[in-house]
């Protein structure tokens, strides 16, 4: 059985611009979280409606759960554009998006942008995904360690979000995942996972009873490490099996 627990915080900032939520239907969950583009304009906006649109899709989805993420990432990119169209916002609002949607049996994983899906099995990370980020190429060419994307200067400039317009599609699906016991995952934008690294989660994590305590006491680190500087928008979703 299932169990998770939404955490966000607007950090040092005027306005959330992270979104995240949980939608339930016949037994299946779909967690998904968005990223605002802060200085792109309205990512507040622009994450909430992506969120929105994906619950709205999980709710009249009538398909194979399998079938289910493909789609969605069309049709809330499609309808953000329309969105920009609409406001006279077509130079802004722009998110990245994470999504986790399970049946309780598999598991299937979306993204683009860098908010990040972890994978945890026995207090172990098993993978996570990989950012759409310059810092994260340079890590794919070798050209700087995993290690420095945390504070490389570049670590902001994406190369792939939703709102910019695709002449393909620019979102990254996983194979599914069969689900196991004592497996975790965390979903989380780039102000939490930013300040906190993945050994202070998987000690956290063998510490834990629940996604409840897992990701307070993430919480309380990420606060912690973000003392005393500009800190952003915080949010993640843990969901435990």
């Amino acid at each position: 059985m299932l169990s998770y627990s939404v955490y966000t915080d607007i950090g040092s900032r005027k306005i959330n611009e992270d979104t995240a939520s949980v939608f339930e239907k016949d037994g299946n969950h779909c967690f998904i979280l968005c990223d605002g583009l802060g200085g792109h304009g309205m990512g507040d906006h622009a994450s909430q409606f992506v969120v929105k649109t994906f619950g709205e899709y999980f709710e009249t989805h009538e398909g194979p759960l399998e079938e289910f993420l493909k789609p969605a990432f069309e049709i809330a990119q499609g309808n953000l554009l329309g969105e920009q169209i609409s406001l006279g916002a077509t130079q802004k609002m722009k998110t990245t998006a994470v999504a986790l949607v399970t049946d309780g049996i598999n598991a299937y994983i979306g993204h683009i942008g860098d908010s990040r899906l972890y994978c945890f099995r026995h207090g172990s990370i098993k993978f996570r995904t990989f950012d759409h980020s310059v810092p994260q190429m340079l890590v794919l060419t070798r050209e700087i360690k995993e290690s420095e994307i945390r504070h490389h200067p570049d670590r902001s400039l994406l190369l792939r979000v939703m709102g910019t317009p695709w002449d393909e599609p620019k979102y990254e699906l996983r194979e599914p995942l069969t689900l196991k016991k004592h497996s975790a995952f965390l979903l989380c934008s780039d102000g939490f996972w930013e300040l906190i690294d993945e050994k202070r989660m998987c000690a956290l994590l063998k510490k834990s009873s629940s996604p409840d305590e897992w990701l307070s006491l993430m919480a309380e680190e990420v606060k912690e490490n973000g003392r005393d500087t500009n800190m952003d928008n915080n949010t993640a979703i843990a969901v435990w099996v």
